[in-house]
């Protein structure tokens, strides 16, 4: 199996790391590391729980491979609060009770995060469409789309 060090900014920290050609971004954030928010729900790119920023947009890391992180920018949902202050998606989604379980909360978080920062304004369907590829078994959604519009007028 081939070895490749990669250098990329995670989370707005340069980071060197050494690889293996078929390791993916998720794993690479949970166990080089030790960036343990992202979540692996289904390693198919089905659920959304593994979604992170790659370069201002979200991406499954299960279905990114780390050898293509090369000089890219990686946001993970660690990067959301600031000096121990929430950011207002987080905040929001715990006011609206949009977490039960807390699986897909990091994933849901930064699908949310992405949306509000392309769109200060989403309306109900946008925030629908942003969060499609987010599975979540416990909440039903209505919290969740609640605390994006919640959010995004905190913004």
């Amino acid at each position: 199996m081939a070895f490749h060090r990669i250098t990329v900014d995670v989370n707005g920290q340069s980071q060197v790391v050494d690889i293996t050609s078929n390791m993916t971004l998720l794993e690479m954030l949970r166990e080089k590391l030790t960036l343990t928010g992202t979540k692996n729900g289904c390693a198919a790119g089905e659920c959304g729980a593994c979604t992170v920023m790659m370069n201002g947009a979200p991406v499954n890391s299960c279905m990114v491979l780390a050898v293509e992180c090369e000089d890219a920018e990686i946001s993970t949902v660690e990067s959301l609060a600031h000096g121990g202050q929430l950011d207002a998606v987080q905040q929001a989604i715990i006011e609206q009770g949009g977490v039960q379980c807390g699986f897909c909360t990091p994933g849901v978080l930064i699908s949310s995060r992405a949306l509000i920062d392309r769109n200060p304004e989403p309306g109900d369907g946008e925030i629908r469409d942003a969060l499609i590829g987010n599975l979540c078994r416990c909440t039903g959604y209505l919290r969740i789309i609640d605390a994006v519009k919640e959010a995004a007028r905190a913004n």
